[in-house]
């Protein structure tokens, strides 16, 4: 039995809560990325520690900046005549850092690559001028080379990718899901964590780390008819920076403030809470051993547990993994319970069916025993669900239940965030309660529809800038460090008093 100890101060007593082993890719619909976009890595290649550069000539672009796919006039001149050269891009290529069984979050990995645009060759006097478009990926500033065949890099120019954000459509009942496009977000510090804003409350942060500066996020239009402001601005300390204009760093950073208009019309409902979050992912069988149909499923999905070419004719003991205890108050351990006892049959075989506990999202070992010998290992992944509001409609003030099941236990899956109308209101944990995560909600507002939304996080780790913990991460369809998350989405009806 493994024993992680865990001494707070007395304030961290306050908040209890948490991270699985390696898990699974879920066969999940995620937020769709521009196919275009990893083609701005495709070809890339790092870029070495030291590479040499002597400069000669001169080296322009026009324009100096621009969207993505902006025509670049590249133009050189004074470089070795009729010369083959290679017009080289340098960007970013990141990834999330995970501790090796995947439990803690170490922050972001990012390294310099380079991606060869074109090849060139200069004329009688040495010079060239050439056109490219902008690669679609990351923001902000990239250097433009001139290498030759030696990777020798002769000159260079820098370019600056602009931020684009915009919304679709931008105008609807309410309800109606607002699609926010990002195109440029930067990967280094200052660049990277993006927060967004619904009429002056924040909504969540917004990422594009493994999305190559590519972000969406879609949002439930709220509040009255009439028009309404969508802000998105940076910041390295979680709370929305206000005066971008000011600050230290890059003083042009964008900050968007886009309009969207709520008319008159039907309310749009989201779907039925059963029929959220991601697909069952399927068996996968072995010629030997034990395994799970389905290996992925929510809580109390019926599935079966079969063994093949077992020792025949024999008892063997069925146990459960698990992950039992709370990170910020008494530690937690791995702990593991019987199942249940089968009988193999002439041929080793057996078929068990059962529910999928209900525990702790992630991935569980599943361990088949005679006596002391382990004679087969699986694992079976439960994935998180919603089950409905438990009072969907009332006046305001009314009580009503938010209920999850299936939550995970590392500092990537243990919690939710919940916004109410576009504003955070507060996150939740279910590590403690074993992956049920319950949040009772007192509904507030004018009468109409009010929208209820919850969001996957990050609960904490290693990584001091940016501080993206414990905050509504709008990108984790498409985003999440580690594994992908499904996001909630309920509605309440407050009825005149």
């Amino acid at each position: 039995m493994r024993r992680v100890a865990v001494a707070f101060a007395l304030a961290a007593i306050l908040s209890a809560c948490g991270s699985a082993s390696k898990v699974p890719e879920p066969s999940a619909s995620v937020a769709a990325t521009p196919t275009t976009v990893a083609s701005a890595t495709t070809a890339a290649s790092a870029q070495p520690a030291t590479q040499a550069q002597e400069i000669v000539g001169k080296f322009s672009l026009q324009p100096a900046h621009g969207p993505w796919d902006t025509p670049v006039t590249a133009t050189a001149s004074g470089l070795k005549p009729a010369t083959k050269y290679d017009l080289v891009w340098t960007t970013g290529k990141v990834q999330w850092k995970l501790s090796d069984d995947r439990s803690k979050f170490l922050g972001r990995d990012a390294r310099t690559v380079q991606n060869p645009l074109q090849s060139v060759t200069t004329d009688a006097t040495g010079a060239f001028k050439t056109t490219f478009a902008v690669p679609q990926g990351f923001g902000y500033a990239h250097d433009v080379m001139v290498v030759d065949a030696e990777k020798v890099i002769r000159n260079k120019s820098l370019f600056d990718v602009d931020m684009v954000t915009t919304i679709t459509p931008t105008s609807g009942p309410v309800g109606t899901p607002i699609t926010i496009e990002v195109k440029g977000i930067g990967y280094q510090s200052y660049q990277n964590s993006f927060q967004l804003a619904y009429d002056n409350a924040y909504s969540g942060w917004v990422s594009s780390i493994t999305t190559d500066g590519y972000a969406k996020v879609v949002i439930p239009a709220t509040g009255y008819v009439g028009t309404h402001i969508i802000t998105l601005g940076h910041s390295e300390f979680g709370a929305p920076y206000m005066n971008p204009n000011q600050q230290p760093v890059v003083a042009s950073r964008p900050f968007p403030h886009i309009a969207f208009t709520v008319t008159e019309g039907v309310a749009v409902m989201p779907t039925a809470a059963e029929t959220q979050g991601f697909a069952q992912i399927a068996a996968r069988p072995v010629t030997q051993g034990i395994w799970s149909a389905p290996y992925g499923a929510t809580v109390g999905t019926p599935a079966t547990l079969s063994g093949k070419a077992l020792p025949a004719n024999t008892e063997i003991e069925l146990l459960w993994t698990t992950m039992v205890g709370n990170r910020s108050v008494t530690g937690f351990e791995e702990r593991t319970k019987t199942l249940t006892k089968v009988r193999t049959d002439a041929t080793g075989s057996f078929a068990w069916a059962y529910p999928i506990p209900d525990d702790l999202g992630g991935t569980h070992t599943v361990t088949a025993k005679l006596g002391e010998t382990v004679v087969a290992k699986t694992s079976v992944y439960i994935l998180a669900s919603a089950l409905p509001l438990s009072i969907d409609r009332g006046a305001s003030g009314t009580r009503t239940t938010l209920h999850l099941k299936g939550v995970g236990w590392t500092e990537t899956e243990q919690i939710y965030h919940v916004v109410y109308d576009n504003a955070f209101a507060g996150y939740a944990c279910a590590f403690q309660s074993a992956g049920d995560l319950t949040i009772f909600l007192t509904a507030s507002g004018a009468p109409g529809w009010h929208y209820i939304d919850m969001y996957p996080g990050i609960y904490q780790g290693s990584e001091v800038r940016p501080a993206n913990y414990k905050m509504p991460q709008l990108t984790a369809l498409s985003d999440h460090p580690g594994e992908p998350l499904p996001i909630f989405r309920f509605a309440f009806l407050i009825t005149a008093p």
